[in-house]
């Protein structure tokens, strides 16, 4: 039995060695060996618990790329808002959310770089949200909207991609670019982008670095129209929302660039149908990668020997599900907006609730997936390129905005 300590009163405590028997013990505090499981812990599990401690692990992975792209788009909204309050005393902030969030993730990636621990959350960003954000936009529009200006977009996208097509594949041969890159470099600018380039390339042969070319060289250019655009937009078209979304879902390449451009040209200049507008332009375009990729492979092995090389792209390839996602929204906005009360039985106040709450999920959706694009761009992608595909990247750019503008000017008369 251990025995009291005794000290007198009139001694100095800190000559006692008993006193410091239990320094350093933590006495009172929890002992913390592993605070992740054991292997024989997760052995153990079976059934939904294994489920469940997987998925509890893939949020672990996720969570830093998510995390730095929504805090981008936070303050790009923040941002924003400061500016409008404190510079211009309350009025309308002259930078928009979605540039702050851009020009942030630039900033980061050209500066410090990104870690690849963030690299699985921001492709999910990229890839998923972005494409959730586009399928909500279509609450916005019913089909007989967006029929509408589907109709319109039908030639102003053949006319841009026919001379694409035709014009770039020209170009490319003119400076000496290789054959599958020119291609590759003339189908992302007419449709849609990465996604055209992907798949396309295993359908005429393209060897990864030709892929990967393309991509740079449409992401670069992509993303300073995606910047710039909307102001050109709102002066050629002398602040009309509709025209201008027509202009930058046809002369802006990748989907996400579309979003991003139509959803700055909102924020800027407060008309939201120029990213309605442009949204359905640009799927309008992407439904003719259907009949373009099959005609880009014929066309190439129409004059190669290797003939065994072609690749059938998927049905997935060819028709982004995003678009089915789109047209499913605006048929729901379209059932609900049918009668005095959408569905029968829901309060008109509950519906219009609804559509905003939707809408505001969207926009937040597409500025995370737009923070992701800064994020992605390596502006010294630039020297990899070397002079002749940036040649051609910025010969493509400038012949989709121009035969796009211009067809618009043609046809803005018949349909104002």
């Amino acid at each position: 039995m251990n025995r009291p300590i005794k000290v007198r009163a009139s001694s100095n405590p800190y000559a006692n060695p008993e006193l410091f028997r239990f320094v350093g013990s933590m006495e009172g505090l929890p002992e913390v060996s592993e605070i992740a499981d054991t292997v024989e812990e997760r052995s153990a599990r079976t059934g939904w618990r294994e489920k469940g401690h997987a998925l509890f692990g893939s949020a672990g992975l996720l969570m830093p790329g998510i995390g730095i792209a929504i805090g981008l788009a936070t303050i790009g909204s923040a941002g924003s808002a400061a500016i409008g309050s404190y510079v211009f005393e309350g009025a309308a902030s002259p930078v928009s959310p979605i540039l702050i969030a851009i020009l942030g993730g630039l900033l980061v990636r050209n500066t410090i770089g990104v870690p690849a621990i963030y690299e699985l959350g921001l492709e999910l960003c990229l890839k998923r949200i972005l494409r959730v954000g586009v399928a909500l936009l279509g609450i916005r529009l019913s089909l007989l909207a967006a029929g509408a200006t589907g109709l319109v977009a039908v030639p102003i996208a053949l006319a841009t991609i026919g001379a694409a097509l035709l014009l770039v594949t020209w170009l490319s041969r003119v400076v000496g670019l290789p054959k599958r890159l020119g291609m590759l470099i003339a189908v992302g600018t007419a449709i849609c982008g990465n996604t055209a380039i992907v798949a396309t390339g295993p359908v005429i042969g393209a060897d990864e670095d030709e892929v990967s070319y393309a991509v740079a060289c449409i992401t670069l250019f992509g993303l300073f129209a995606l910047i710039v655009h909307p102001f050109i937009a709102f002066e050629l078209f002398a602040g009309d929302g509709h025209l201008a979304g027509l202009f930058l879902g046809s002369a802006i390449h990748d989907t996400a660039q579309v979003a991003g451009a139509g959803l700055l040209y909102a924020q800027q200049f407060g008309d939201i149908s120029a990213l309605e507008s442009a949204t359905v332009t640009k799927l309008v375009r992407n439904l003719f990668m259907v009949g373009v990729i099959p005609l880009m492979a014929a066309v190439y092995h129409g004059s190669s020997e290797r003939k065994d090389e072609v690749a059938k792209p998927s049905v997935r390839q060819l028709v982004p599900f995003f678009v089915f996602g789109f047209i499913a929204m605006a048929f729901v906005r379209t059932l609900g907006d049918v009668g005095e009360r959408p569905f029968g039985f829901l309060d008109p106040d509950v519906w219009a609730l609804v559509i905003k709450s939707t809408s505001t999920v969207s926009t937040f959706c597409l500025t995370i997936a737009m923070a992701t694009v800064g994020l992605g761009t390596n502006l010294r992608r630039l020297q990899m390129l070397g002079l002749k595909p940036l040649a051609v990247g910025l010969g493509a750019a400038l012949i989709v905005g121009t035969v796009g503008a211009g067809m618009i000017k043609l046809i803005a008369p018949m349909i104002g």
